[in-house]
């Protein structure tokens, strides 16, 4: 008898456990936050502008002729180890070309038309002048215009969705809407102002961003994000069930103590949690920590120490180039990391990511909008337990192929529990609406309109 309760005393423990995580476990306390609390300069608070101006993105003579010096006074690189492809990062056999082609053919004065071809604003949120490019399409009269708040993550900027725009704001006589776009730039991203003190992390971000939309009159919207984007719209959707009426994501993801213990069932039942075609996604979970260990190699430095980092990649054009591009390299495809090329001409023309790189260089912001890992991974942040609130807003995600991470339906409910579909695609990766922009607004469209459904009333403007 002692040894049958030797046995089956631990075994009792160890079921008690997901029954305390998945059922028992009370979720914690939905933070309280301040919806004023002010990021720019103090002596600024008193005299705040509230106005809504517009924009033009310019790259001056000036700033290009820098770079340019810039790119010519290059020191050598070192040459890349025999046949190691983008294994070892951004293989600098390759850096020459990109740079030649940044400095002498890349066409500036071209490129900044074709990024104010949609309309740009700033407006003073919280102390800090936000950016942000608001594009309204003309419809019918019997066609309803509704917003949606569209957020980029790192290491992009509002340019990944320039090629989806017109698939998202387009009419047809299949929907009785056409959507509003409004896409911001995070602060401390691009044309946004960073904060000058710490603290700003997703949780306020969030915030910053629904004061954005109240500014411009929105009473209820929808949220699209991807990234940092996905992170901010949750936390927005966790915060404000009243506004946001309908959440979007492209990398939904929750790492709650409940969805770990899952996946580790998985691990040994993967029927239990995953779709068979869909297994290799998730498992073996030993291949799949071990990718992430070898991709988030940069989120540790960024969020530790981005200042350090950010002063040579602020001061180097080739550096900042070789940095993020091979994000948009291994992020896309992982199979890309053994190209010479790093496949990046699989996707987009030169053009294309050197104009993300632009807002970038041409605003000096490549530091501030590293900070904004160091401060969502704080203790700080992680205290506010987001994971573990329920999102209480409809949600459908789009599960690219090349995704960095996957979760199975069943364990997003435990974020999402109002989860009303998920799309899954065989192909594409981290940037999905600069990917394939096309298929990207099908899916957000096609979920807006199931969240009309749903809600069954018009949006409140």
């Amino acid at each position: 008898m002692s040894r049958l309760l030797f046995i089956a005393l631990p075994l009792l423990v160890l079921a008690s456990i997901p029954l305390y995580l998945l059922v028992l476990k009370s979720p914690p306390p939905m933070p309280k936050l301040d919806l004023e609390e002010w990021w720019g300069p103090p002596e600024l608070k008193q005299k705040q502008d509230t106005s809504i101006k517009p924009f033009e993105i310019t790259f001056s003579e000036t700033m290009v002729k820098e770079l340019k010096e810039r790119i010519k006074k290059r020191r050598p690189f070192a040459p890349p180890l025999e046949g190691v492809g983008f294994k070892y990062g951004f293989n600098s056999k390759q850096l020459d070309s990109w740079l030649k082609y940044w400095a002498e053919e890349y066409p500036f004065a071209e490129r900044q038309k074709f990024l104010n071809q949609y309309p740009h604003f700033k407006t003073n949120i919280q102390g800090l002048n936000i950016h942000f490019m608001r594009i309204t399409p003309k419809v019918p009269k019997d066609v309803e215009i509704v917003p949606l708040l569209l957020l980029h993550g790192w290491p992009g900027s509002v340019r990944e969705f320039y090629e989806a725009i017109p698939h998202l704001t387009a009419v047809s006589k299949d929907r009785n809407f056409a959507l509003e776009i409004i896409a911001p730039s995070l602060p401390g991203y691009g044309f946004s102002d960073a904060a000058v003190r710490p603290g700003l992390a997703a949780a306020e971000v969030a915030v910053i961003f629904k004061n954005l939309m109240a500014r411009l009159g929105y009473k209820q919207y929808y949220v699209q994000g991807g990234d940092w984007g996905a992170l901010i719209g949750s936390a927005m959707a966790t915060f404000f069930p009243k506004e946001i009426i309908g959440f979007h994501s492209n990398m939904a993801l929750t790492l709650s103590p409940a969805a770990t213990f899952l996946e580790f069932v998985g691990a040994l039942f993967p029927s239990l949690i995953v779709e068979p075609e869909l297994a290799n996604r998730l498992y073996p979970l030993s291949e799949k920590y071990s990718t992430l260990l070898e991709e988030l190699g940069y989120m540790h430095i960024q969020a530790t120490k981005p200042d350090t980092v950010g002063i040579g990649l602020t001061d180097s054009p080739a550096g900042l180039l070789a940095y993020i591009l091979e994000k948009f390299s291994t992020w896309t495809n992982p199979d890309f990391r053994s190209k010479e090329d790093g496949g990046l001409s699989y996707r987009w023309t030169k053009d294309q990511l050197i104009d993300n790189l632009m807002l970038y260089w041409s605003t000096k912001s490549i530091v501030t909008s590293m900070r904004l890992y160091a401060e969502s991974f704080s203790s700080r942040h992680f205290d506010l337990k987001l994971d573990e609130i329920q999102v209480q807003v409809p949600t459908w995600v789009l599960q690219a192929k090349y995704e960095l991470a996957y979760q199975p339906p069943c364990i997003l409910k435990l974020k999402y529990p109002k989860l009303v579909n998920a799309s899954v695609i065989e192909d594409g990766g981290h940037f999905l609406s600069f990917e394939l922009p096309e298929i990207f607004a099908k899916d957000v469209l096609k979920a807006i309109g199931e969240f009309r459904k749903l809600k069954n009333v018009k949006t409140e403007l």
